[in-house]
């Protein structure tokens, strides 16, 4: 049992290393004047694919555009985890089938829910 949460430790360690020695190094570099430090106006501006900018960068965006994106992203997820699913139980073939008329109608009774609220539409 310590073998496998060894190897995940192992994954925490490494995940938590990589950042926390780019950020060291960074500083070091910043602390030997290696590392470029020359703020300016260009730098700071914000970068629109090389078309100058057109009234300020910082603006609030409509909500809607992320709870469009969210669903897009929970609807698409869900829905290519449905093909290697079903072809690991393609041996079970009653309950599996039952089975994703179940995964299929949860993601109807999510989609009507979003219909009804309107999160497909721009306002």
């Amino acid at each position: 049992m310590l073998g496998q949460w060894g190897h995940m430790g192992f994954l925490v360690v490494v995940g938590i290393a990589l950042p926390a020695v780019a950020l060291i190094v960074s500083f070091l570099l910043g602390l030997l004047r290696i590392r470029p430090r020359d703020p300016n106006a260009v730098k700071a501006d914000t970068y629109e694919c090389g078309i100058p900018t057109e009234g300020p960068s910082w603006i609030q965006f409509h909500a809607g555009y992320y709870v469009f994106a969210l669903l897009f992203v929970v609807f698409d997820i869900e829905t290519v985890f449905l093909y290697p699913w079903a072809v690991a139980l393609r041996q079970q073939k009653l309950f599996a089938f039952l089975d994703a008329l179940l995964f299929i109608a949860i993601l109807a009774v999510g989609y009507v829910y979003a219909w009804r609220k309107r999160a497909f539409e721009w306002r």
